[in-house]
C-alpha cells in the first residue's frame, strides 16, 4: 500500500511537517509495512518556506524588518542558491500572528516589512522572487511594501501618507522616481491561497478586514480607500488591475504585486506542489491524506486540500481530509475530489486544548481512519 501524506499546517498549532509526521505515526500503527510518503504542503500562507525547504536545497535567512504596527520584527526568508530564487513569506514580516488580538487594526497596519524582505533578496542577487502572501495582518493594498521599494504616495499637499489602508483615501498622486531599479530585472511570482479581487463585496476589505480588526463601518471605509488607491494607480500606470484574480490577496498586496512588480499569479498550492513534485509521488498511490486547521467552504478559494484533491483526481487516487474542525458547507468539497473528511477532536474542547493536543489527536484520528480502511479491505475480501 502506497499512501501520500500531503497536509498543510494547522494554524497556531503544528507546522505542515509536524502534521505529516503525526499522520504517518497513526497509519504506521495499523499498516507498519505500508509505503508512506510525506509531502508537507502550503498554499502561500504560513509554512510555505518550510514546505519548500523540506523538498529542495536552500538556506533559511533572517532580516530585521518593520512589523505590521511599525515595531521591528525578525523575519525569515528562504534563499535557493542554485536558481538564485528568494522565497518570501509575507506572514513572517506582516503576518496576523505578529499582532495580539486586542491590537489588530486593519486601518493602520502596514506591509512595509514585506518590501524590506524584497530589498534583502535584491541585495542577495535574486533573479526570481516567490511572494507567498497568505496570513497577512494588513489591508493597505501593498502600499507599505511599495514604499519600502521607493514608491511615494502623496496627498493633495504633496505630503507623504501615513501607514495603513485607511490613509489611502487621501491619496492624490504616486511618485515612481525613487523605485528601486533592480526590480525590473527580477521575475516575481505571487503565490496566494485566495483569488479575490481588490474591491467590492468579495474584495480584500469585506472578505478579510474583520479578522484583521476592522469593524463593519471601518470595512466600508477601507474598501472605499482601496478603490481610491486603485483609481490613482490606474491613472499612473495606464492600466487597471483591481479585478484580476489574486488582487485582493493579503489585504490587497496582490494588487500591488501585479500592478507594480508585474508578478504572475499562481495558486500557492500549485507552486508548492510543483516544487515538492507531488504529482509524481501520486503515481501508483492508493490513497492521499491531506488536511488543514479548518476545512470549510473557504477551502474552495484555493487552499491546500483543494489543490491536492485536483492533482489526486488527475491520478485517480482517493483523498481523505483530516482537519482541526469541519466548518460550514465543507461537504461542497466532495464534488471537487475529496472523498471523506474528519475532524480530529473527539468531543467538545477549547481551541487552546485542541492546539496543545494536536499531535496526539492527529495520530489517533489517522489510526482510526487506517483501521476503517483495513476493515473495508476485509469486507471487500469477504
Amino acid at each position: 500500500m502506497k499512501i501520500i501524506i500531503a497536509p498543510d499546517s494547522f494554524k497556531d498549532s503544528l507546522s505542515a511537517p509536524d502534521v505529516a509526521k503525526a499522520i504517518e505515526l497513526g497509519f504506521r500503527d495499523v499498516f507498519p509495512d505500508a509505503e508512506l510518503i510525506k509531502c508537507p504542503m502550503a498554499d502561500g500562507g504560513e509554512g510555505t518556506i518550510e514546505a519548500i525547504l523540506s523538498a529542495v536545497s536552500g538556506e533559511l535567512r533572517t532580516a530585521q524588518v518593520t512589523g505590521p504596527l511599525g515595531g521591528k520584527v525578525e523575519a525569515r526568508w528562504a534563499w535557493l542558491p542554485a536558481s538564485r530564487t528568494a522565497v518570501i513569506e509575507m506572514a513572517e514580516a506582516s503576518g496576523l500572528q505578529l499582532v495580539p488580538v486586542d491590537l489588530r487594526d486593519a486601518r493602520i497596519s502596514t506591509s512595509r516589512g514585506t518590501g524590506e524582505l524584497i530589498l534583502a533578496a535584491l541585495d542577495a542577487g535574486a533573479r526570481s522572487i516567490m511572494l507567498a502572501v497568505g496570513g497577512s495582518a494588513t489591508n493597505d493594498a501593498g502600499a507599505g511594501m511599495l514604499e519600502a521599494l521607493g514608491v511615494r504616495f502623496l496627498d493633495s499637499q504633496q505630503r507623504p501618507l501615513p501607514p495603513g489602508g485607511l490613509a489611502l483615501a487621501a491619496l492624490a498622486s504616486i511618485n515612481l522616481d525613487g523605485m528601486d531599479p533592480r526590480l525590473s530585472t527580477v521575475h516575481f511570482e505571487l503565490a496566494a491561497d485566495v483569488d479575490n479581487p481588490l474591491c467590492g463585496p468579495h474584495g480584500a476589505s469585506f472578505t478579510f478586514g474583520r479578522q484583521k480588526g476592522a469593524t463593519a463601518q471601518q470595512t466600508v471605509a477601507l474598501d472605499e480607500a482601496l478603490s481610491r488607491f486603485a483609481d490613482c494607480c490606474n491613472a499612473t500606470l495606464g492600466e487597471c488591475h483591481r479585478g484580476l484574480a489574486g488582487s485582493g490577496a493579503a489585504g490587497g498586496l496582490g494588487f500591488a504585486a501585479r500592478a507594480f512588480l508585474h508578478a504572475t499569479f499562481r495558486p500557492g498550492v500549485e507552486m508548492v506542489a510543483e516544487v515538492t513534485q507531488l504529482a509524481s509521488h501520486m503515481k501508483s498511490a492508493d490513497l492521499v491524506i491531506t488536511g488543514e486547521g479548518r476545512f470549510d467552504a473557504q477551502t474552495l478559494r484555493g487552499k491546500t486540500p483543494l489543490g491536492v484533491a485536483r492533482l489526486a483526481r488527475q491520478a485517480n487516487v482517493p483523498v481523505i481530509v483530516l482537519a482541526g474542525t469541519l466548518g460550514n458547507d465543507y461537504a461542497e468539497l466532495y464534488a471537487q475530489g475529496i472523498d471523506a473528511a474528519f475532524a480530529i477532536t473527539p468531543g467538545p474542547m477549547t481551541l487552546a486544548e485542541a492546539c496543545s493536543q494536536a499531535p496526539e489527536l492527529l495520530r489517533e484520528r489517522a489510526r482510526d481512519v487506517a483501521r476503517l480502511l483495513r476493515l473495508a479491505g476485509r469486507l471487500k475480501a469477504e
